[in-house]
C-alpha cells in the first residue's frame, strides 16, 4: 500500500491534462537520530526561545518574524503580509517545455518526488505523456507550488511512472570561481596522467546503489545496542599516520602494482570502504565523549 501522498493536483501538457499524486523519493526514517537529555534525571530537554540580549524566556505569542537589515536591526514582518505575497496553489503542473536531459546541471537537482496517476480515470492521459517523453528522450520543465512557494520540477519517466526534481534556482548556487580560481595548474607528465589511467581502468566498475554501505549509521546502531545492553564501550587505538613522504610517481606505481591495481572492480569496492570504515572508527571515539547524551 503506497504511503499518504504529499500532494494532489493535474499534471498538464498543452490540452492534455490527468489527476496526479505526489510521493517523496526519499526518507530520512530510519536514520539513528539522537535527543538532548538530562544527564541527572534522564529526561529530554524541550528548547524555550530565549531574547539575545535580555536572557528573557519569550512566549510563543510574543514571537515574530524579522529581516536583518544591519547588524542587530530587524524589519519586523506581520503574518498577513506574508501571505500577501504568498503564491496561491492551483495544484497543476504546467509543462512549459523540454529539454534533453545532458544539459541540466546536476548541481540545480534538489528534491525528488514519485508521480503516478490519481485513480483510473488518469491512467490513459498518464501514460500518454509518459510515453511521448519516453520516445522524445527528453526532460519536461514545469512549474509546481509547494509550500506556498513556487519551484521549477524537471520531470523525466522512471519505470510505470514519473519522476519529478524540484531544481534549485541559480541564486541558490554558488559561483565555483570563487573556490577553483587558487587552484594552480601544476606541470604533470604524460606518464603520471597514463598510469593513473591504468588505475582507474582497474576499478571501472557500474552504477550499483545496493553496494553502498552506511557504515556510520551501522556504528550508531551497534553503539546504541551495546550501551543498551550495560555493555562497555571499548575505544579503538588512535591510528598512526604514515609518516613517509612518497612522490606522487611512486604512489602512483604502487597503486597499480598493489593496492589499486591488478584487480576486479568489485574487488576495488571492499577496498574502497575501508576508508569508511576508518570514519567508523571515528564514531566510536565521537560518540564516546558523549556517550550518556546518547
Amino acid at each position: 500500500m503506497a504511503p499518504r501522498a504529499y500532494w494532489k493536483g493535474t499534471l498538464k501538457l498543452s490540452l492534455v491534462s490527468c489527476p496526479v499524486v505526489l510521493y517523496p523519493a526519499t526518507t530520512a526514517a530510519e536514520k539513528t537520530r539522537f535527543h538532548m537529555i538530562n544527564r541527572e534525571t534522564g529526561n529530554r530537554l524541550k528548547q524555550q526561545m530565549v531574547d539575545s540580549e535580555t536572557g528573557d524566556v519569550v512566549e510563543s505569542d510574543q514571537k515574530g518574524r524579522g529581516y536583518e537589515l544591519r547588524k542587530g536591526k530587524y524589519v519586523e514582518i506581520e503574518p498577513e503580509e506574508l501571505e500577501a505575497v504568498q503564491i496561491e496553489s492551483n495544484h497543476t503542473i504546467d509543462i512549459e517545455s523540454f529539454v534533453p536531459s545532458d544539459e541540466i546541471d546536476q548541481r540545480y537537482l534538489d528534491h525528488p518526488y514519485y508521480i503516478a496517476p490519481d485513480g483510473k480515470a488518469a491512467i490513459d492521459a498518464f501514460a500518454v505523456i509518459r510515453d511521448a517523453m519516453k520516445d522524445q528522450e527528453r526532460v519536461a520543465l514545469a512549474k509546481i507550488v509547494l509550500t506556498n512557494r513556487e519551484h521549477v520540477m524537471a520531470i523525466e519517466p522512471l519505470g510505470k511512472g514519473l519522476l519529478g526534481t524540484t531544481l534549485r534556482y541559480p541564486y541558490e548556487l554558488r559561483d565555483e570561481d570563487q573556490f577553483f580560481d587558487d587552484i594552480k595548474s601544476p606541470k604533470i607528465t604524460r606518464d603520471m596522467v597514463e598510469l593513473a589511467g591504468h588505475i582507474l581502468h582497474t576499478k571501472a566498475a557500474h552504477f550499483d546503489p545496493s553496494k553502498f554501505k552506511d557504515q556510520y549509521e551501522t556504528a550508531l546502531k551497534a553503539l546504541v545496542k551495546r550501551k543498551a545492553s550495560g555493555k562497555t564501550i571499548e575505544l579503538p587505538e588512535p591510528e598512526e599516520r604514515p609518516s613517509n613522504v612518497v612522490s606522487l610517481m611512486d604512489a602512483l606505481k604502487q597503486s597499480l602494482r598493489g593496492r589499486g591495481g591488478g584487480r576486479p572492480s568489485a574487488k576495488s569496492h571492499g577496498r574502497r570502504t575501508t576508508g569508511r570504515g576508518r570514519a567508523a572508527k571515528k564514531v566510536h571515539r565521537s560518540t564516546a565523549r558523549q556517550r550518556k547524551a546518547g
